[in-house]
């Protein structure tokens, strides 16, 4: 119902240009003449921009006609904004997290711009399934983020090696070691397939000895209904290695365990004539403490705890999820301790890490969670579990 601006003046010295111009164009009148200069045939608009498309093919039109323009024109094409739970877009807002120092950065693993996209470890492939598999549409839609995760996992499982890392690290000790072996300095070689479904990859190989790390959580000293690792008295199978016969364990002066006492079982090393005769219930993901690599591990989760952390107008950082970042002093398997940067492994039981792209180095390797291997998050109960 009225003419639109096009253009404003402004007699002020710009921190780019000084006072060279006073004259600025409004975007709706840029936008059309800028895409015909740059050879745009198709520009994408969300909804907001409908209502311009006639002033944009007007204005186009009578520049062609002038000879200022060559034809073909570009043509605007509007759809429904895209948006993705648990995540703010808003430039204002994006930059307010990193000048606030509420994120690292703008390559921040848990900020949603490309470089950290790319950062966390998320493949250009798993975000173009996500787009294919939403579609385009007329209306806006919201799209949660356990899509994204999904289909970065049904990327990467295909395709990133696995190994071995101890997240939470408490020592196993098997006490009959030299009694079996002859030594306490004996170690057994142990192999696993690089990926299970891809041989061509070939076998990661490492050796077991008489002292381990274990994930804390693997150790129940009075077990609760249904837990099939390590207790007193309980038999689990070390993956890729022994099966290992809970003994009991040692505590510090305030009552923490500090150490977890097994016994080695005889004849049961994986691959080997026999290994399958003795049954367990429970197998556990372990390192040898002789040769384990020590490393930082960001265990990234969702920034907000809420779907949408702008709903009803409230301030977004009301919303922030203060377990977003938790680092882990943890321990790899010795094949990692030669990594390369960004490079995607399946930590097996814990999910999928990247190598730092930024931090990691040899002698100090940094891995970021990208995602479980499932979705386990759950609103107001701390998201995903480590």
């Amino acid at each position: 119902l009225r003419d639109p601006t096009l253009y404003r003046i402004r007699r002020a010295t710009h921190h780019n240009t000084g006072d060279r111009w006073c004259i600025y164009p409004m975007y709706t009148y840029a936008h059309p003449i800028e895409d015909a200069l740059e050879r745009i045939t198709h520009s994408i608009c969300t909804l907001e921009f409908e209502d311009q498309r006639p002033f944009y093919d007007w204005l186009l039109e009578h520049l062609a006609d002038l000879g200022l323009l060559a034809r073909p024109l570009p043509r605007q094409y509007e759809f429904g904004r895209l948006n993705l739970s648990y995540v703010i877009t808003s430039k204002r807002k994006l930059r307010a997290l990193v000048e606030e120092k509420i994120v690292e950065g703008w390559d921040d693993p848990r900020m949603p711009t490309i470089f950290g996209m790319r950062r966390r470890g998320y493949t250009s492939e798993s975000i173009r399934a996500m787009a294919d598999g939403t579609g385009a549409s007329k209306t806006n839609i919201w799209l949660d983020y356990a899509v994204l995760d999904g289909c970065l996992r049904t990327d990467l499982e295909g395709q990133a090696p696995r190994a071995m890392a101890v997240l939470d690290p408490l020592p196993l000790v098997l006490t009959n070691w030299a009694a079996l072996y002859g030594s306490d300095a004996h170690l057994e070689p142990c192999h696993a397939p690089a990926h299970p479904q891809r041989p061509e990859l070939g076998e990661r190989r490492f050796m077991l000895g008489r002292e381990l790390w274990i994930e804390r959580d693997d150790f129940a000293e009075v077990p609760p209904k249904g837990f099939f690792r390590l207790f007193p008295g309980n038999r689990v199978r070390l993956k890729y290695g022994l099966v290992v016969e809970c003994t009991g364990c040692e505590k510090d002066a305030e009552g923490r365990v500090v150490r977890v006492l097994a016994t080695a079982v005889p004849d049961t090393r994986s691959g080997t004539p026999g290994a399958d005769q003795v049954k367990v219930k429970g197998t556990i993901t372990w390192v040898a403490r002789h040769d384990a690599v020590p490393a930082r591990v960001n265990l990234y989760d969702r920034l907000f705890r809420e779907a949408q952390p702008e709903a009803g107008g409230r301030d977004f950082r009301e919303a922030l999820n203060p377990a977003s970042l938790v680092v882990a002093q943890a321990w790899l398997e010795p094949g990692l301790a030669t990594a390369a940067r960004e490079e995607r492994l399946q930590f097996e039981r814990h999910g999928y890490f990247v190598a730092d792209r930024v931090l990691h180095r040899a002698g100090a390797p940094v891995f970021n969670r990208i995602t479980t291997l499932k979705d386990s998050w759950a609103p107001g109960h701390g998201g995903q579990v480590p």
